[in-house]
């Protein structure tokens, strides 16, 4: 396949969520107008899985990644995990079962219990070892943690930390251990500054572009339900703090994507 230096790969959606039946097909048609080539769902729940795995079995453009996430750790049971395990591995040869996730700590929420977010976390880890495929990783206030348990793990294919909003220091530790780190709405606001200040600093081979839909809306859409048609206005933004054409951020994040979960580069006309 030949692509142009304007395409994109979404590397977070959630667009299996009910604020997309209204028009679902409609936003895939015109992100991809836009550029928007492919588009990963991510798995939260037991309960979403099965319609995430319908979406991507009917469309090309969809892949989909699986796991428990920790938001919604009371809905999750111990048994849960044995079905994660098994769904993993009944898709696995599939091309377009790409990852496990979204799992990961979030520290931010204080009602989530912290021991049992770290039971579920390195379960998932040690499936994800097992079955080797890359984690997409949701870290609030936990980088610490985290850190410690991918070291003690040593997952071969890395993965991506999904919004990225830690130090530089806390990049280049994730960086070390192969991570490429998700990039999107939220460094486009204006008083993001430390987010600024970092990604101007990392490395080019360590981004990738994700908008986290319906969430995470970025400053050009404030309060609206985020969407992948925003992803080349976000990359633009990104760009600019980084000084470099959005075109050239783009070609990089595309080539950062394939290269982690071992797809063929495509051909840039």
């Amino acid at each position: 396949m030949l692509w142009d230096m304007t395409t994109y790969i979404d590397t977070h959606t959630h667009l299996d969520f009910n604020d997309f039946d209204a028009d679902r097909d409609a936003v895939l048609a015109d992100s991809q107008r836009l550029g928007v080539q492919r588009l990963l769902i991510m798995g939260v729940s037991r309960s979403n899985w099965n319609t995430l795995w319908k979406l991507v079995e009917a469309d090309p453009r969809l892949y989909a990644a699986f796991g428990l996430h920790p938001v919604f750790l009371d809905e999750h049971r111990p048994e849960d995990i044995q079905s994660l395990r098994e769904r993993l591995e009944c898709h696995l040869t599939h091309p377009r079962c790409c990852a496990v996730g979204e799992f990961g700590l979030d520290y931010l929420l204080t009602e989530l219990d912290r021991e049992r977010q770290q039971v579920l976390f390195e379960a998932q880890l040690q499936i994800a070892a097992d079955v080797d495929l890359p984690v997409l990783l949701h870290v609030r206030r936990a980088h610490a943690p985290v850190v410690a348990a991918l070291k003690r793990y040593k997952l071969r294919r890395a993965g991506i930390i999904h919004a990225f909003s830690g130090s530089f220091e806390e990049a280049r530790e994730y960086i070390r251990l192969g991570f490429k780190l998700g990039m999107g709405g939220a460094a486009t606001w204006p008083q993001a500054k430390r987010m600024h200040r970092v990604i101007a600093q990392l490395p080019a081979d360590s981004l990738v572009l994700e908008t986290d839909c319906p969430d995470m809306a970025p400053a050009f859409r404030p309060y609206q339900r985020n969407s992948p048609q925003n992803l080349p206005q976000i990359c633009a933004r990104l760009a600019e703090l980084r000084g470099e054409t959005p075109e050239q951020l783009a070609h990089q994040c595309l080539h950062n994507t394939c290269e982690l979960f071992d797809w063929p580069v495509p051909a840039v006309s």
